[in-house]
């Protein structure tokens, strides 16, 4: 069970301020426009690729997320309500550090916008 527990705390910090937004492509429509097919399959391929290296870099660092959440648990679990030692401080930098990173890279997908659908909205109990 406090396995789950951290690993449900480091979804919630790599996902709480919406990460999972639409990748950035300012004016990418307008230059694909004017490319000549190969050109372009050469970009589809690159940012494919880049994509791909992105989200191994998400992977790696989501599990070192967890392996210091998991520490950092353990190392509250040896102190006691007086005392917090440096190292629990020290842990929780990192995961705030590693959390931060994450989802700033979770934001940064490359090449022009997917075709995702939008999320769909729920409904709350006041809502009309």
């Amino acid at each position: 069970m406090p396995a789950k527990f951290i690993f449900a705390v480091c979804l919630v910090l790599c996902f709480a301020a919406g990460v999972l937004c639409a990748p950035k492509a300012p004016a990418a429509t307008q230059i694909e426009s004017r490319q000549d097919p190969a050109q372009k399959e050469m970009q589809d391929r690159m940012y494919k690729e880049a994509n791909k290296k992105r989200q191994q870099d998400i992977k790696k660092d989501t599990d070192k997320l967890f392996e210091l959440a998991t520490e950092l648990k353990a190392a509250v679990d040896k102190s006691n309500e007086n005392i917090f030692s440096l190292e629990v401080v020290r842990k929780a930098e990192q995961v705030e550090k590693l959390a931060k990173k994450v989802k700033e890279n979770m934001k940064e997908a490359f090449g022009p916008p997917q075709n995702v659908p939008p999320p769909v909205q729920v409904p709350t109990p006041f809502s009309h």
